[in-house]
């Protein structure tokens, strides 16, 4: 990373996962939760039949029909789309971090899908964790010295 720019001149595109793992909306909601098991990833974003991005289905949301008696009831007959958000919170890869740090504390989210230049397909995640590893990155050194 450039020391001169630190973490909140970084664009999205610079720290984002590339080649998320997508779910579609019709699988069965055990499979988004397999996914999210095996990758060891919180969310996933949800496309359509034709790749287009529907909305993302995360941990959280797989807590949430756990804890609430009519979804848990359902788990087996549900599919991702009765659970994920929808829509979507995107953002460009050319957005700064700063710009997308922004929206996830306004929206109270851990993650934005980055979208290409056509605003639908998904080509990357941006999360909380690859925010944190940038700001680590800017000021570990210091951070080091003033625990000690």
């Amino acid at each position: 990373m450039n020391a001169q720019r630190g973490a909140t001149g970084l664009t999205v595109g610079e720290l984002m996962t590339y080649d998320p793992i997508l779910v579609r909306d019709d699988e069965p909601l055990h499979h988004a939760a397999m996914l999210l098991e095996q990758h060891r990833i919180h969310g996933l974003p949800v496309v359509d039949e034709a790749g287009a991005l529907v909305g993302v289905v995360s941990q959280t949301d797989m807590v949430r029909a756990r804890t609430t008696e009519q979804l848990w009831a359902g788990w087996r007959g549900l599919k991702v789309r009765h659970l994920m958000s929808s829509p979507a919170l995107t953002v460009a890869a050319d957005a700064t971090v700063a710009d997308a740090a922004q929206r996830m504390e306004a929206n109270h989210v851990h993650r934005l899908v980055v979208v290409g230049p056509d605003g639908a397909s998904p080509v990357g995640i941006l999360s909380t964790s690859d925010i944190v590893r940038a700001m680590v990155s800017e000021v570990g050194p210091a951070v080091e010295e003033v625990g000690r």
